[in-house]
């Protein structure tokens, strides 16, 4: 596979590269605010461990996805 360089790509190349960026960085954040922001019991695993992984893994945003869905618990309910 030979490698392309930026100005070598079609334009709906770069738009795609772009998009997937800005949405990665999206989820990373929002991701990373409700971690800072949620109750250590209501994170199953070390919030250290899940910002640290949110923060540093390229994951096209499989790693803040996962975190929203099985990183998180319930509010307990009064």
């Amino acid at each position: 596979m030979v490698k392309k360089r930026w100005n070598e790509l079609s334009e709906r190349s770069r738009r795609l590269i772009v998009a997937a960026t800005v949405g990665e960085v999206l989820l990373k954040a929002a991701a990373l605010i409700d971690l800072k922001r949620r109750p250590a019991a209501e994170i199953r695993g070390s919030k250290r461990a899940w910002a640290t992984t949110v923060a540093l893994v390229n994951s096209l945003g499989a790693v803040p996805i996962a975190y929203f869905l099985f990183g998180r618990r319930k509010p307990a309910s009064d």
